[in-house]
């Protein structure tokens, strides 16, 4: 712990184009960047995120409310608690816990800057690599591009892809997934998310389809809020269901392991508030005999996944690491290579944007 107090705390807001769009909708994603200066004159650097919609309104929430809130408090990571109690009544996740993120791990890369170390040996190292998995936003990629896709993963030596699903007939996207199976062969995992597009008749009758192609997990196969669309899924056909990218608290992650609902957690560091429940969260998922797999932003992600316990994997989004897409001002010091990841930075979180 710290004597020392929030003195300042500033934003920027950062728009980043992706190489190849998500989508028609969804161009780039948006990064705030956050500043906490303590009263000792150290500054700890951290950020919020999120596709598509939000940032303005995260941006606000930050330079306002949060704002006030911090300054004149301690700067330490213990702040998290008694800023979730102030702010949850703006609602009990999404936009609040995405901005009460960019503050959190500020305040976690102004400990990790203190103690002179990087973050992964700040919580504890466990892992000095991990395995990755590859994935891809896929589902507009015709086919030769799919292929091609799963090709770049084969020879990047992942032993574990994931493919979007989700086109109106269903046996397209069983061709698609025979075509991705066939490149990448029987030894690969091969993973689906349907990014919460079906129903659950619809759901049902796709693990009926899948069953072939031997599928690791169906990923939001439902709405993200039908905890008990999923309990029915589950009774119903036995696959292996993932979800939490949209989960936000650690309380909602609960009552998805208390139902039977999920065998793989996903949560995603930053909406779900930061390191801080999310380290939390981690926990939860492991003492339950659950899978882990932190949601995307891997040079994030990462870093926290060296510190758990137990294995995890951490995913990799072709062409959306912020490394990839230039927006860091300097490397991480993570290395991705051969399917694994390695590393980390020397210093705090390693993530300054340019």
């Amino acid at each position: 712990m710290t004597s020392s107090v929030i003195a300042s705390l500033s934003t920027r807001l950062i728009r980043i184009p992706l190489t190849r769009p998500w989508g028609p909708d969804v161009p780039g994603v948006s990064v705030i960047q956050v500043a906490v200066t303590d009263s000792a004159g150290l500054t700890g650097y951290g950020f919020s995120w999120t596709p598509s919609i939000g940032a303005t309104a995260v941006k606000a929430l930050l330079d306002a409310d949060i704002t006030a809130f911090a300054v004149g408090r301690v700067a330490d990571t213990s702040w998290w608690a008694d800023a979730w109690r102030h702010l949850h009544e703006a609602g009990g996740g999404g936009i609040t816990t995405i901005a009460l993120a960019g503050v959190d791990l500020a305040l976690w890369d102004l400990a990790a800057r203190r103690a002179g170390v990087g973050l992964p040996e700040l919580l504890g190292r466990r892992h000095e690599s991990l395995e990755t998995y590859g994935s891809g936003v896929n589902l507009h990629y015709p086919p030769a591009e799919l292929v091609a896709q799963a090709q770049r993963w084969v020879d990047a030596g992942f032993r574990a892809v994931k493919v979007k699903v989700g086109k109106p007939e269903l046996s397209e996207d069983v061709d698609r997934l025979q075509a991705v199976r066939s490149v990448v062969g029987p030894d690969v995992s091969l993973m689906v998310d349907a990014n919460q597009r079906w129903d659950l008749p619809r759901a049902i009758a796709a693990v009926a389809a899948f069953e072939p192609l031997d599928i690791a997990w169906l990923e939001e196969p439902l709405r993200a809020d039908d905890l008990r669309g999923h309990v029915e899924l589950k009774r119903e056909t036995g696959v292996r269901i993932a979800v939490g990218e949209n989960v936000h608290t650690e309380y909602r992650f609960a009552e998805w392991i208390d139902a039977g609902a999920a065998d793989v957690l996903q949560p995603n560091v930053i909406r779900v508030g930061g390191i801080t429940p999310a380290l939390r969260i981690a926990s939860l998922v492991q003492d339950a005999g659950k899978e882990l797999a932190f949601h995307l932003l891997p040079e994030l992600s990462a870093q926290l996944a060296f510190a758990v316990p137990g294995v995890t994997r951490v995913e990799v989004v072709e062409s959306a690491g912020f490394a990839e897409l230039g927006a860091l001002a300097a490397p991480t010091g993570l290395e991705f290579r051969d399917g694994r990841v390695a590393g980390g930075p020397a210093l705090g979180l390693g993530m300054m944007f340019g």
